[in-house]
């Protein structure tokens, strides 16, 4: 039985979201970061408490399925979860991805402390928000079109100002939602250049090994099995949109016959949905491990 794993992002963090979690890999995440998880939605409007939190989901949610004896076939993560990703395909140790997660979340947090973000659009095609942004963009108010997350829902990266002026000429045009997002950062864009090349830099200290099963690229959207396209991806992601359309196309090609989507939330379920009813589907935050491993079993052999 193929599966294929997907690691969201942020945005759909939540108060107590990591209640069920290993109390002991809690504590060693706070050990190795020195950042005191909270928990809370107050402690969420901190990149690094959001970050870590998320990750620390994924990750015991992981330990958990493979403990059991599952393992993934193709991974995909959408920006932040492609560390909970590269964790699953075994590319990169459990103390090394808490503490490069941890200096990702600080550097972002620090390069744009307020005035940046994200916006989505759905309801209008790639080419003609890139229009609308080009309405606005200028070098002292920037705006770039950001990540592909299906064929009418993109993303906006830049300056608050003159996201908002590209939301409200798309909701002008006719699109379905125009709307800023819960992402203090202006997140897969070239204004995110210098994190990632300190990011870069502390990748190069680390021991990375190669995938053990196919890594979908958020960069490019291309299956890879190469430590050093892995590698890429972890530090450049922050500079590229994600084109998650092209990976869960790609990754169709594999026919795989499950999905499994880590929590938290199930965008990624319903935009597989969308495309498919040849795969079934388990999304975490729904239901206990225990309960995914029964289906699992249940499918294994179709």
């Amino acid at each position: 039985m193929k599966s294929l794993w997907l690691f969201p992002g942020q945005g759909s963090q939540k108060a107590e979201m990591l209640t069920n979690v290993d109390p002991n890999l809690k504590q060693n995440v706070e050990n190795w970061t020195g950042v005191k998880l909270l928990d809370t939605s107050e402690g969420y409007s901190d990149s690094q408490q959001i970050q870590l939190s998320i990750l620390l989901l994924q990750i015991n949610e992981v330990d958990q399925l493979k403990k059991m004896g599952w393992q993934p076939d193709l991974v995909a993560g959408h920006s932040l979860g492609v560390f909970g990703a590269a964790y699953a395909a075994g590319v990169i140790s459990k103390e090394d991805v808490f503490k490069l997660v941890s200096l990702r979340a600080k550097l972002m947090q620090s390069s744009y402390p307020e005035g940046y973000g994200m916006g989505v659009i759905v309801g209008l095609s790639r080419q003609e928000v890139a229009e609308l942004v080009k309405q606005v963009h200028t070098e002292e108010n920037p705006v770039y079109l950001s990540n592909q997350n299906s064929e009418l829902q993109n993303t906006l990266s830049g300056k608050l100002t003159a996201i908002k002026q590209v939301l409200e000429l798309a909701s002008k045009q006719g699109a379905a939602k125009a709307k800023l997002l819960h992402v203090p950062n202006p997140s897969h864009s070239p204004l995110m250049a210098n994190v990632a090349e300190q990011l870069d830099y502390e990748i190069g200290k680390l021991h990375l090994s190669n995938p053990a099963c196919i890594y979908l690229a958020n960069n490019n959207g291309h299956p890879v099995k190469k430590v050093a396209d892995v590698k890429y991806d972890l530090a450049n992601n922050l500079t590229h949109p994600v084109f998650w359309e092209t990976m869960i196309n790609v990754a169709l090609e594999y026919n795989p016959q499950v999905s499994i989507e880590f929590s938290p939330g199930n965008a990624f379920t319903k935009l597989l949905k969308v495309k498919t009813d040849q795969v079934s589907n388990i999304t975490l935050s729904e239901m206990a491990i225990d309960d995914a491993d029964f289906l699992l079993n249940k499918w294994k052999g179709k």
